[in-house]
């Protein structure tokens, strides 16, 4: 009697892990030819940034992000920077890792943006959606990053695939968020003139809500790209290549400097993507 007190009593407890993983096995195979297509699609699309990405001549790329530095920022000495952050990577000989580890984050940023942005307005224009949809998120929002792994893994075996898919996951909530709340918080009377005018409901929402929205809309991308930055080192434990995949190589090794320099590297295209939008998103609060 004095156990049932103190621990809890063992005839409660239950398991439905097993029951999960079952389940998710047994579907995983029964529908392995779509799973297969959608991981031939997604490998497509990174393969295809990549190519994009490594057709683009280093200085040249360099050239770009000092000119769009200058421009948003309105500063020359800040695009000199980001060119002088950009020339560091290259002669730390992490180049190609850098333009892998992008091609990730650029396609699961693009379709967070896909799926996310009318999510988003599903939400805003909608309570019943709202009430479904808002403790998704908070729960996609709070589970621990590693339990997304393993149903992607599970569903497309170790690679690309999965990384994309659990970073898309992870990644996607903000774009949601932002684009829910930007609609929602539209000034009324703004709405309220245009529907005085004769304007219908998706009149309004393109001609004046989004428009108005923008710049939280831009927040909210802001912190996509920023939560899919930080789900490199994590995917590549399901093998993922690129930068991250350096840091967990040298982790292993106990190499302390072959894994400092692949993490700052990361650190500086995250900060010079966090700049870079953030600078759109001021100039669109300026307009």
């Amino acid at each position: 009697m004095n156990e049932y007190l103190i621990k809890f009593p063992e005839i409660w407890q239950f398991n439905v892990g097993d029951s999960i993983d079952i389940w998710i096995k047994s579907f995983s195979r029964e529908h392995r030819a779509v799973f297969t297509a959608i991981k031939s699609a997604v490998i497509g699309s990174i393969k295809g940034i990549n190519w994009l990405l490594t057709i683009i001549p280093w200085w040249m790329l360099i050239l770009i992000i000092m000119i769009l530095g200058w421009k948003i920022s309105g500063k020359k000495r800040i695009g000199v920077l980001y060119g002088a952050m950009l020339f560091f990577v290259g002669t730390c000989g992490l180049w190609d890792h850098m333009l892998e580890t992008l091609s990730i984050v650029i396609a699961s940023v693009i379709l967070s943006l896909v799926l996310g942005f009318p999510l988003g307005i599903l939400i805003a224009m909608n309570k019943r959606a709202e009430g479904i949809i808002r403790p998704i998120l908070d729960l996609m929002q709070t589970m621990p990053t590693f339990v997304y792994l393993v149903p992607a893994v599970i569903l497309f075996s170790t690679g690309k695939t999965p990384a994309l898919m659990a970073t898309t996951i992870y990644s996607i909530v903000p774009m949601i968020r932002m684009t829910s709340h930007g609609i929602t918080h539209v000034d009324k009377e703004v709405v309220e003139a245009a529907q005085a005018f004769g304007s219908t409901a998706m009149q309004v929402l393109i001609k004046v809500q989004i428009p108005q929205a923008m710049s939280t809309i831009m927040t909210g991308l802001n912190q996509t790209i920023m939560m899919a930055m930080s789900m490199v080192v994590t995917c590549a434990l399901i093998g993922a290549n690129g930068l991250g995949m350096e840091i967990l190589l040298a982790t292993n090794r106990t190499e302390m400097g072959k894994a400092l320099m692949p993490g700052i590297c990361i650190v500086i295209v995250a900060i010079i993507l966090d700049r870079l939008t953030q600078g759109l998103v001021k100039n669109k609060e300026v307009q």
